[in-house]
């Protein structure tokens, strides 16, 4: 037995990995990882693989970068962590002053994970109104596709039917408005056309229901687990001027397209908007630890600043601001600026768009798609297994992409260069040809 094999005979017997149905790793075995480096996985028995996802969208500069790493350690010689009930330190103040003069908005509020950002928003939104008179407002909106997490209240203003569906008992439910996804372009209509033509859904459910809505939660540009649903920043626009005529919050879900991917720090910045809520995840901490930050307004934060023990936001982690990983987020940040990533990210966008031509060009290929560090395509296929047959196909060739559904999408470290951006794109053609070619494919060969 391989050391590849022994650990995944362990994993499958002790580990239940998420978003998986368990019994497809009986044909699809999983890949252990031994180590990271730069660009590359590399499992127990020596084979590579070029992370071209980000390992869920959370890597930002590559595995293992020093910076980070460093500033990790150095951290460790003097804090480890402490209870932020009652107790501040060094890490979790200048990141929160870091993040404010960044986006414009105050008091950082910490959490754990994705969903506990988008958790922390809506109990937010919801108390706020409590708060401040207006108790009616306690319902949520949000766009048809969206992907907020997994938890019940995140659950409750997805609309993902295979995540959410057998739940649904348990979720408070929201209400929904049509995607500016400019898929929906029909003949003639620009992307812009489509965001108005949405915006304007949008403004017929405010005006009617504007009294029982406590907030508007978006996916930003990029709509992820909807299959890198991308539509034009008019809606974000519009949809910040609806929400202040009807005093609606907006919350800006910046999770996965936050800290550079769509072409600007924040995804928000491209509307020219700010949000109410900001909430942020994944890329905070380069892929090193877990962290999320909901930002907000300060009209928000006075809301809750009273005698009346009630009227504070008494939710709370246990690793709230947890000092590891805000030392890593600090470093991340530092990056950003040292190195004028976002700058150096248009340029290296406009070489991977070029070289990916061909993708866009295969006949198989429908709606190919760009924004900032985030490229997607759809793929026209019969094959109802087609997702994890491209996954395994990748993953023989070196490269890890993992579609959502028929959506091929690449979403690589920002320290991808050309030969690595030729990789990619060659063994993308190659699984085309295999997959989706005119033979109807053939099957997935065996993973390494």
């Amino acid at each position: 037995m391989s050391h590849n094999q022994d650990w995944l005979a362990r994993s499958r017997a002790a580990v239940w990995h998420p978003c998986t149905q368990m019994k497809r790793h009986e044909t699809l075995p999983l890949i252990p990882i031994a180590s990271a480096d730069g660009m590359y996985l590399t499992d127990f028995d020596g084979n590579r693989y070029l992370d071209g996802v980000s390992s869920w969208w959370v890597n930002l500069f590559g595995h293992g970068h020093p910076a980070i790493k460093q500033a990790i350690k150095h951290q460790l010689d003097s804090l480890e962590h402490v209870m932020l009930a009652g107790f501040t330190h060094k890490p979790v103040v200048e990141l929160s002053e870091r993040l404010g003069r960044l986006s414009g908005l105050g008091h950082a509020f910490y959490g754990s994970d994705g969903a506990s950002a988008t958790e922390i928003a809506l109990k937010m939104s919801f108390h706020y109104w409590q708060n401040v008179g207006e108790p009616g407002k306690r319902r949520f909106v949000s766009l048809e596709g969206s992907y907020h997490g997994e938890t019940v209240g995140a659950l409750a203003v997805t609309d993902v039917p295979l995540f959410s569906d057998t739940y649904a008992p348990l979720l408070k439910t929201g209400l929904r408005v049509p995607s500016p996804d400019a898929r929906h372009a029909a003949g003639g209509e620009s992307a812009a056309d489509v965001a108005r033509r949405a915006a304007a859904a949008l403004e017929n459910l405010l005006a009617k229901h504007h009294g029982e809505i406590a907030a508007l939660i978006v996916e930003p540009l990029v709509q992820g687990a909807a299959g890198m649903v991308m539509y034009d920043p008019q809606y974000l626009t519009l949809a910040r001027e609806l929400c202040d005529r009807y005093q609606v919050h907006l919350i800006a879900d910046e999770i996965a397209v936050g800290f550079g991917r769509t072409g600007a720090l924040f995804a928000c910045e491209q509307a020219g908007i700010k949000p109410d809520f900001l909430c942020l995840s994944k890329g905070i901490t380069g892929g090193f630890l877990p962290l999320s930050c909901v930002l907000t307004t300060d009209d928000v934060y006075a809301a809750f600043y009273d005698d009346d023990v009630t009227r504070g936001f008494l939710h709370s982690h246990s690793y709230t601001g947890n000092a590891l990983a805000c030392a890593a987020a600090l470093a991340v940040l530092d990056l950003f600026e040292q190195e004028d990533v976002i700058s150096a990210n248009r340029d290296k966008a406009e070489r991977f768009t070029t070289l990916l031509q061909p993708v866009a060009a295969h006949p198989a290929v429908r709606h190919f798609r760009h924004v900032g560090m985030i490229w997607a395509f759809d793929v026209d296929t019969a094959r109802g297994d087609f997702a994890q047959a491209f996954f395994a196909g990748m993953l023989a060739r070196g490269c890890l992409l993992r579609p959502i559904g028929k959506t091929v999408y690449l979403m690589p470290p920002y320290i991808i260069d050309d030969t690595q951006m030729q990789l990619l794109t060659e063994a993308v053609l190659a699984e085309l040809d295999r997959l989706a070619g005119g033979d109807g494919g053939s099957a997935s060969p065996a993973l390494p």
